[in-house]
């Protein structure tokens, strides 16, 4: 009987810790006394979907919760970078987790990405890069990973086929207003004729009726 006691108690400690435990990878670095947590707000982080960067902070032992904006993060894809502004995201004493703040974007691309924090914290001086891994926090995954049960392309897949199309389609509107353009000038080129025929018609019977009347004059 002990014996399943312990094994039970020692089963909900396990939960315990698990529960307590980040359910995401981040990576942790130590500044003096300032200890950052970096990674996706959501993880697995996927292309298209609304995420955050997400920085856990704790100075002296205690979470920062009153950082402003002396704080900002660059975030890199590639050669591409922009900056976004952290803002907390808890509520002391409503909800969240003290300390914990975060920059929202969409990333678009699936691949690696890094971010890059500049500023100070509680008077510590910040310059410090982080980039997504096998060891450090997600790569931001391919949708179609995980959609079922149908496969959905990308917004960069549609991209894509958009900058294949516009070329092809900017060809046929010119072909299409240069066959327009022919139209109207032949349109035009037989309006032309037809009035000449009708101008050289009007005269042929003016000159008709002249010669009629002419004729009865002489008989006459």
């Amino acid at each position: 009987m002990w014996k399943r006691s312990m094994l039970a108690a020692a089963f909900a400690v396990t939960l315990l810790l698990l529960g307590a435990a980040p359910a995401f990878a981040h990576e942790g670095r130590k500044l003096g006394d300032l200890e950052m947590e970096v990674g996706w707000g959501t993880e697995p982080a996927y292309a298209g979907v609304v995420n955050s960067v997400q920085i856990l902070l704790v100075h002296d032992g205690k979470p920062v919760v009153d950082l402003g904006d002396t704080l900002d993060v660059e975030v890199a894809f590639g050669d591409q970078t922009q900056t976004f502004p952290l803002e907390p995201f808890f509520e002391q004493g409503e909800f969240g987790t003290p300390g914990d703040y975060r920059a929202w974007l969409i990333p678009t691309t699936p691949g690696q990405y890094s971010f890059h924090f500049t500023g100070t914290v509680d008077g510590e001086d910040v310059d410090e890069t982080f980039t997504s891994g096998p060891t450090t926090f997600d790569d931001v995954n391919n949708p179609q990973s995980v959609e079922f049960p149908v496969q959905q392309p990308s917004t960069g897949e549609l991209a894509e086929r958009i900058d294949r199309v516009e070329p092809r389609l900017a060809n046929a509107i010119g072909d299409v207003q240069t066959d327009a353009q022919t139209t109207a000038d032949d349109a035009s080129s037989a309006k032309t004729i037809g009035l000449v025929g009708l101008a050289v018609g009007a005269i042929g019977l003016i000159v008709a009726i002249v010669a009629l009347v002419a004729s009865r004059r002489k008989k006459a």
